[in-house]
């Protein structure tokens, strides 16, 4: 697919409701049960690219008939918002690391909050902070696209990003940006905490939306928190969407130790991923 094409429609669950890790063993059980399920496509997370087998997730792929996308997020250490050029410049290389990661497995779709760190910043972005990112990512941008993948920025709460926190914010970090390859990636589990209603931001964002992520406010089963998912879907139907809708939860029992405290994950929402999965998807399903 070419990134000036039109996005297809795809339900996807992130890897990381069926397993912790991607070892054979744990990628094999996510693909599987995600194929079970009835899902278009697995997210998997790539924040650490050396530990992605490509060769044999590619073959996981097509023995389940999946796409994929890949997560990736930042540290302190690598963030290319940082005031500090030697960590952009390790944000940007293991970015790529990542990308040809994503590349050598047949994904397009790169997501996650990585225009900064994932981590609760104790004061504003500055400036400087905010043209490091913009640069930053200009860069990333056109390494991606000459491999034909497609970047969307995930919107995140203010207690895990300072650079931007809702869709319109989003938008203006995408002027400056200003490539055509770059897109924002809405999740409503932070929309929750941080837009005015479920409805705005993504008519404001529109033809931008490059991503969806489906979260429950609690991150655990969908219809049982405080989102309102009615209005959501609604809005992505006036807006005519299309691409990735995929379901995102997390609980202590699956998620990766050093995730589980990144995210604050520190409550079993849930124990069973294939209960949890299957019922996400006719949730989904049924409203879009």
């Amino acid at each position: 697919m070419s990134i000036s094409d039109k996005k297809p429609l795809e339900f996807g669950g992130h890897s990381l409701v069926w397993a912790g890790d991607w070892s054979p063993k744990s990628a094999r059980f996510a693909a599987s049960s995600a194929h079970k399920a009835g899902y278009d496509l697995i997210e998997i997370l790539i924040a650490e690219p050396e530990k992605i087998d490509a060769a044999m997730t590619k073959d996981l792929l097509a023995e389940f008939n999946l796409k994929a996308a890949g997560c990736f997020v930042l540290t302190a250490s690598t963030d290319i918002s940082s005031a500090d050029k030697s960590i952009v410049k390790a944000g940007e290389e293991l970015a790529r690391q990542a990308i040809d990661k994503l590349a050598a497995i047949g994904g397009v779709e790169f997501d996650g909050p990585f225009a900064s760190s994932l981590q609760p910043y104790e004061q504003p972005a500055t400036k400087e902070n905010r043209a490091n990112s913009v640069g930053a990512m200009k860069r990333m941008a056109d390494y991606a696209a000459d491999k034909g993948i497609n970047l969307n920025i995930e919107i995140v709460n203010r207690y895990e990003s300072n650079l931007m926190n809702t869709a319109k914010e989003g938008l203006l970090y995408l002027e400056e940006v200003d490539k055509p390859n770059v897109y924002l990636h809405l999740d409503t589990y932070h929309m929750n905490i941080e837009e005015d209603g479920m409805v705005e931001g993504v008519l404001a964002a529109a033809d931008r939306i490059g991503y969806v992520h489906i979260g429950e406010s609690h991150r655990g089963y969908l219809g049982t928190g405080n989102v309102d998912f009615d209005s959501f879907f609604g809005a992505l139907k006036t807006i005519n969407y299309s691409g990735p809708i995929t379901f995102e939860s997390f609980s202590s029992v699956v998620v990766d130790p050093a995730l589980s405290n990144a995210l604050r994950i520190w409550r079993n929402l849930w124990d069973d991923s294939h209960d949890l999965a299957e019922k996400a998807i006719k949730f989904m399903k049924a409203r879009y």
